[in-house]
């Protein structure tokens, strides 16, 4: 699957049989994506449903097909006051991921992060969207969701224009996130520097990923849903350049899901 050229503000939508399927057309997608770019600016994700993809981004670069080494990465997202040697430190889960000749040949100077661990947090949070903007911006995004329909760390209310801040996390989202802690909530951290909703769309082109059915609420509020502050990923309906891939399970409450399915093959096929 090749990225298409800028068109309208429909947000393409391609309903895919299983997780394996939305890796598989998600790399595709970012490989021609950013092999044609002459603007080589990642913006990744963290969480696990981009695991799979940065699996696959890997055995494209041993095989020559694609490399990040001449390319600068910008983290969605960081822990505020982790532990710099945790290994679900945001920046540690990217380097482990994508950085180095033996995952994508992404520099480990190149790979930025917010600084949770600033002792002016607001200030970090202003000097990061200001690097995002000095690389010259954010060509391809990639996104996940959450189930209460938050991309980065923009919980529900957040303002809909909101720049990159200093946020407290939901109890729903630290919940979510206990997996990666042990399964303790209390040793998930209660604070975040993220990327706000008009720093992610101000990304060039944006790639969401959603797969199982805890999803498939805010799938269907962020593709046929109204634009919210209740449902921050409902903000994409606005961008020019917009691609969300879903398994079945995330797609289950899509009332148009056949007309995806047609458009999605007239698009791409």
């Amino acid at each position: 699957m090749s990225a298409r050229k800028q068109r309208g503000s429909i947000v393409d939508i391609g309903v895919l049989a299983n997780e394996q399927d939305v890796a598989d057309a998600a790399a595709r997608y970012v490989i021609s994506a950013m092999n044609a770019a002459q603007h080589k600016v990642l913006g990744v994700a963290t969480g696990s449903t981009p695991l799979p993809l940065y699996e696959r981004l890997r055995a494209a670069h041993a095989a020559g097909e694609f490399s990040l080494a001449h390319s600068q990465a910008f983290a969605l997202d960081e822990y505020v006051g982790i532990d710099p040697e945790h290994e679900q430190r945001y920046r540690n889960v990217l380097r482990a991921e994508l950085v180095g000749a033996e995952n994508t040949g992404l520099l480990d100077e190149n790979l930025h992060t917010p600084d949770g661990g600033a002792s002016d947090l607001d200030g970090a949070a202003r000097e990061y969207d200001a690097a995002i903007a000095a690389a010259g911006g954010v060509e391809l995004q990639i996104l996940g969701i959450g189930a209460d329909g938050h991309i980065g760390f923009n919980e529900p209310g957040i303002s809909l224009v909101s720049r990159t801040h200093v946020d407290s996390l939901t109890a729903k989202t630290r919940s979510d996130n206990a997996r990666f802690f042990g399964g303790e909530i209390a040793n998930v951290p209660s604070k975040c520097i993220t990327q706000g909703l008009g720093t992610i769309m101000e990304a060039r082109q944006v790639l969401l990923i959603a797969t199982g059915a805890n999803k498939a609420e805010a799938v269907r509020e962020l593709v046929e849903g109204a634009v919210s502050a209740r449902w921050p990923a409902t903000i994409l309906q606005m961008h020019a350049r917009a691609v969300v891939l879903v398994d079945e399970a995330a797609a289950a409450e899509l009332e148009l899901k056949d007309f995806y399915r047609e458009r999605w093959e007239a698009l791409y096929a």
